[in-house]
C-alpha cells in the first residue's frame, strides 16, 4: 500500500481532529502532529487552518454524497428513494455515536471572518437539497415546482433529524422523520 503524501495526512488528520473535537478546539500544531509532517511541509500545501477545514469539508461532501447515493439505490421503498435518506442517517450516525453534521458542527464553532468554510457548508447543503429535488423529479410523480416544495419539506426533517438524534444520542428523531416524510409522500 502506497504511504500517503503529506497533503493527503495533513487533510485525513484534520478530518478526524474537526468532526470529533472541533474546529476551534483544533490547532495547527496537534494537525501536524496527528499527521506526522513537518509544519514547513503543512505549509507548503495550506496556508492555514482554514485552507485545511475547506480541503476537509470538500472531502467529506465527496464521501458523504457517495455513501448517501449508494445507501439510496439499494432502497426499495414504496414511496421513493428519498426515504431511503433515513436508512443512511441511521447508519452513518449509529457508526460515529451520533456525532453529527461536519458542516453543522463546524459552523457552530465558526469565527465570523471565516468565509471560505462558511461558503462550503453552503455550497453542501445547496448541493444536497438540489439533490433531493432531482430525485423526487425523476419519479415523475410529481411537477417541478411540487418536487421542489416537497424537497425542502424532506431537507427540513433530515437536517432537524441529524441534530436532534446528535442531541439526543438515539436514533429515534431520525425514525420519527422518516415517518414523516413518508407521510408528506403518501
Amino acid at each position: 500500500m502506497k504511504k500517503l503524501g503529506v497533503k493527503e495526512r495533513v487533510i485525513e488528520a484534520a478530518s478526524r481532529l474537526f468532526y470529533f473535537n472541533g474546529y476551534n478546539q483544533t490547532g495547527i500544531n496537534q494537525i501536524i502532529e496527528e499527521a506526522g509532517v513537518a509544519k514547513a511541509s503543512m505549509y507548503q500545501h495550506f496556508r492555514s487552518k482554514e485552507d485545511i477545514a475547506v480541503a476537509y469539508l470538500k472531502g467529506r461532501h465527496i464521501m458523504w454524497m457517495g455513501k448517501l447515493n449508494d445507501c439510496v439505490d439499494k432502497t426499495n421503498h414504496k414511496e421513493g428513494k428519498v426515504v431511503g435518506c433515513f436508512d443512511y442517517l441511521t447508519e452513518w450516525l449509529t457508526e460515529v455515536n451520533f456525532r453529527g453534521c461536519g458542516w453543522q458542527n463546524i459552523i457552530t464553532d465558526l469565527p465570523n471572518d471565516h468565509t471560505k468554510i462558511m461558503d462550503q457548508a453552503v455550497l453542501h447543503k445547496n448541493e444536497f437539497r438540489n439533490w433531493i429535488h432531482n430525485l423526487l423529479k425523476e419519479e415523475n410523480k410529481y411537477t417541478v415546482k411540487q418536487a421542489e416544495n416537497l424537497g425542502d419539506e424532506v431537507l427540513i426533517l433530515i437536517e432537524g433529524a441529524i441534530i436532534l438524534s446528535q442531541i439526543q444520542k438515539n436514533e429515534w428523531p431520525i425514525k420519527t422523520a422518516k415517518r414523516a416524510c413518508v407521510s408528506l409522500l403518501t
